[in-house]
């Protein structure tokens, strides 16, 4: 690899996300971040007076909600080093948006409140950054707020997370009291002085935190003396250490994650954000440190290892897609190679080659236009017809890089424009937002005619009912919320169904034998155990398909079939009448025949649900999670605030925001997402299969 001014200005760069739970502060440190490395000239809080809003959260249904609803990318620079930063959602209803950008990122800054510490998304996100394997710098924030305690949360760390989580900092003073850092690798006194924090003044560490400071470092350098042989020889021989070894060692520690440096301060009281940043240079990875692999679709998929140089061919991920004012916008990370304007690169999903024309770098919703972009950059290109996760190579490359993980949508809505203008804006809108947001899925029933949205729970298809209104000023009307049931077998039951036609001509003749059982492995298994022939190897496929078109509907809600096992063990066919039809049509009639004889039940998805607030509400919280069929699995207490997590079923779940926020007086918060499906009681199991035949005798009159 040649090492020039690109791979130099590659060494230099570093792809971070900032991620969090819901309010602690992410999109501040955002904003912080952008005003020190003189992005931006003049400072925006989230819920600011002035009207104006944070930077990063450019959409006005973000800044009316002060919460993050897009992942917004910028590029800054700090101490000749680029850092693309991607601001993520907390929310959990947008967790799409957390995983797409993760899976871009080579590091991240895991972002914990000093006073609510590990909570219920910080499990949620760090389960995603070990999906990725993304290596992380914790910052504990809000060290100005009552009831802060830095050292509690890095305990968190270690206990509900698991992870390595080791101090390099500690605060001087906490709360109001709040005043800089102790840094424990320069054994110095940080201070942040300047109306917003900008003048930092370096001082010896106040004698009161002496003791606090050596005790810190003992165990920070005791960690680190596991990692790397030559620290741990220079600590046994009493000698001196040097800084540049504490930070080599860190930075092998951070990203082999074997060590997770947790740094601290308070980015609305502007303490604590450069030391962060420097954080991020020395121990956060640059593009050529992460090994990243794609799928070789010329050679059975072989796993290839891609190289961050800019000789190679060009290899890039669409990760994110945008329909803007000037037409779609698709945000691409460069794996391998350099995107120039006028490349020519192939879509290797839809096999389409396309040339590069506008190319441009990405600051929240502004743009500047650029000629190229060099390995490990994220750019984003105007134009191109794609999918969000589709490769894009040159020279004639065909990989594709391995996709993200997409959960499931666990709620719909019917949703009626309210007039013709409306309904064509309508199709423009669900047409746009499924594109971009893979967890909002569109469909029409055949049944009710009716358009049905499914996302990821209330808020988010609020949200999208909210722009559909604003951007395309679309009025609809929306149906009480449908919960995604499932059914399933309780037993098993045998079948021996014969598929009998008749017309002039040849007929169509099957006999299909065999059993289902329930089947804990997954949703739906097919099983030959067919001997001698009975069915003709070619027709065995056929009685396959029948069966998977006989689940995409149960019997008693209409809702697909789940965890069953068909096994065919016999069957006869006809020289002259038999056909893949014929055999399809046999499962089918087999599949129904034995049914209703293995005990069908009906599924209710079951989320996990955590509340979160002040413990004097704990007995009102207790009582409104009973009130909804909820199982409380644990609650903890911790001085004024508590935490209560349960499973609730979703169907009961549907206003549970502005309940909880009469009964905790506003002051409680909730995060719910999808744990499992779970067989409903047998009352609400007769009401459903009721309010199913209702609504089938209305569609037949």
């Amino acid at each position: 690899m040649s090492f020039d001014n690109t791979q130099n200005r590659v060494l230099m760069m570093r792809n971070i996300g900032i991620s969090a739970h819901i309010d602690s502060g992410k999109t501040t440190l955002s904003e912080r971040i952008l005003f020190y490395s003189k992005k931006i000239h003049a400072i925006h809080e989230v819920r600011g007076k002035d009207g104006v809003g944070a930077t990063m959260d450019h959409m006005e249904l973000e800044r009316e909600r002060g919460i993050t609803i897009q992942s917004a990318a910028t590029q800054v620079t700090w101490k000749d080093h680029t850092v693309n930063v991607i601001d993520t959602p907390g929310h959990v209803d947008f967790t799409i948006e957390v995983e797409r950008s993760l899976r871009v990122l080579d590091g991240a800054i895991l972002v914990l409140c000093a006073v609510g510490g590990v909570q219920s998304q910080s499990i949620t996100v760090d389960r995603q950054l070990k999906r990725y394997n993304v290596p992380r710098i914790a910052f504990v924030n809000k060290c100005d707020r009552t009831g802060a305690n830095p050292f509690k949360v890095r305990m968190q760390l270690r206990e509900k997370l698991g992870l390595p989580a080791v101090m390099i900092q500690i605060p001087i003073g906490l709360e109001d009291k709040l005043e800089g850092v102790v840094d424990l690798i320069a054994m110095k006194a940080v201070y942040f002085d300047g109306p917003q924090g900008e003048i930092l003044r370096i001082a010896e560490i106040p004698a009161h935190l002496k003791a606090d400071a050596d005790k810190y470092r003992e165990e920070m350098l005791d960690e680190l003396s596991m990692l790397c042989d030559d620290l741990a020889e220079s600590i046994l021989d009493g000698k001196e250490i040097p800084q540049e070894m504490i930070h080599t060692a860190i930075r092998k520690g951070t990203l082999t994650e074997k060590f997770v440096p947790v740094m601290m301060g308070s980015a609305y009281k502007f303490k604590g954000i450069q030391p962060l940043l420097d954080g991020v240079m020395n121990y956060l990875p640059n593009p050529t440190e992460v090994k990243n692999y794609a799928l070789d679709l010329d050679n059975n998929e072989a796993k290839i290892e891609l190289d961050a140089g800019e000789k190679n061919n060009t290899v890039a991920l669409g990760f994110k897609l945008e329909d803007g004012q000037y037409g779609q916008l698709t945000y691409v990370r460069i794996y391998q190679g350099k995107l120039k304007k006028g490349d020519e690169l192939q879509n290797t999903r839809a096999r389409k080659k396309f040339k590069v024309g506008r190319l441009v770098r990405m600051h929240a919703d502004s743009m500047e236009d650029i000629s190229e972009g060099s390995p490990g950059d994220i750019v984003a290109l105007f134009g191109i017809d794609c999918a969000s996760g589709d490769t894009f190579c040159g020279g004639g490359l065909n990989y594709a890089m391995t996709s993200m993980f997409v959960p499931a949508p666990v709620i719909s809505l019917a949703v009626t424009p309210k007039d013709k203008k409306s309904a064509d804006q309508m199709a423009k809108a669900l047409n746009r937002f499924t594109k971009e947001d893979p967890t909002f899925q569109t469909y029409v029933d055949l049944e009710s005619n009716q358009t049905i949205i499914k996302g990821m729970g209330e808020l988010h298809l609020e949200v999208y009912i909210e722009r559909m209104r604003r951007e395309y000023k679309c009025e609809v009307d929306t149906g009480a919320p449908q919960v995604a049931y499932r059914e399933t077998i309780t037993q098993k039951a045998e079948f021996n169904y014969t598929h009998r036609k008749q017309t002039g001509g040849s007929g169509q003749y099957g006999r299909v034998a065999g059993y289902m059982e329930p089947f804990a492995g997954g949703d739906y298994e097919f099983t030959d155990m067919i001997k001698g022939g009975a069915i003709p190897t070619e027709y065995v496929p056929s009685c396959d398909k029948g069966f998977k078109e006989a689940i995409k509907k149960g019997s008693l809600i209409g809702f697909p079939i789940v965890n069953i096992r068909c096994v065919i063990i016999d069957g006869q066919s006809h020289p002259v009448d038999s056909s893949d039809i014929a055999f399809q049509q046999a499962a089918i009639g087999a599949f129904r025949e034995a049914y209703n004889k293995a005990k069908p039940c009906i599924l209710e998805p079951i989320m996990k649900v955590t509340v979160e607030g002040p413990t004097e509400f704990q007995g009102n919280v207790f009582g409104s999670i009973n009130q909804r069929r909820g199982i409380i699995s644990s609650s903890v207490e911790d001085g004024q605030f508590s935490r209560v997590e349960a499973e609730v079923p979703l169907s009961e779940m549907f206003g549970y925001s502005t309940a909880l926020r009469s009964l905790t007086q506003g002051k409680a918060e909730f995060t719910m997402e999808f744990e499992k499906y779970s067989k409903v009681p047998q009352s609400v199991s007769e009401a459903l299969i009721k309010d199913a035949e209702e609504k089938r005798r209305k569609d037949q009159r």
